[in-house]
């Protein structure tokens, strides 16, 4: 009787320790991230993945869809010194052309990276290096090493496509409610 009340107790303070732990973490990821600091680095964050993510999609060689890449990032960790940023963060960036009134989808990606950046000279911020983690093998060493635990585990939640939709929408001049195919 004594073993089923010792076993019940250290369920009790297992489930008890991964509810503090996930409120800590809710906690820390609303809290860990300088909204006004996010609000600075995102738009270069986001355009330096585009224009990274150029030359490398399959709908750039179809022909007569203007394929064009559009990305977002999502902050993890952002952390200032000295006019240094440290951006951990979670990208999707998605190809998208037009072909006959609708959006088509031609290659895409998802994954979590460490982007730096200092202060430019106009004040505002540039990317001056990227690292993303290695595909197979080391992709789970690499995200633990450079998020810890908890972010590791949000570097995993899916991304939604809609926001890189809608502006694709809007870039291409389809109606909002274009559908979307494939290449």
């Amino acid at each position: 009787m004594a073993g089923l009340s010792v076993r019940g107790w250290v369920t009790g303070g297992g489930a008890v320790g991964v509810l503090v732990a996930a409120g800590a973490w809710a906690m820390w990821s609303a809290a860990g991230v300088d909204e006004r600091l996010w609000g600075e680095v995102r738009p270069v964050i986001e355009a330096r993945l585009a224009a990274d993510s150029r030359g490398s999609g399959y709908g750039e060689t179809v022909p007569g869809i203007g394929a064009r890449w559009f990305c977002r990032a999502e902050a993890l960790q952002l952390d200032e010194r000295d006019g240094q940023v440290r951006a951990g963060v979670n990208t999707l960036c998605m190809e998208y052309g037009a072909r006959d009134e609708a959006l088509v989808e031609c290659s895409g990606g998802r994954y979590p990276q460490v982007v730096r950046l200092e202060r430019a000279a106009d004040g505002g911020y540039r990317v001056v290096s990227r690292e993303r983690p290695p595909d197979g093998a080391g992709y789970a060493e690499w995200t633990r090493s450079r998020f810890g635990l908890l972010a590791e585990s949000a570097a995993e939640d899916p991304m939604s496509s809609e926001t890189l939709e809608a502006a694709a929408r809007a870039h291409f001049r389809l109606p909002a409610n274009a559908p979307v195919g494939a290449c």
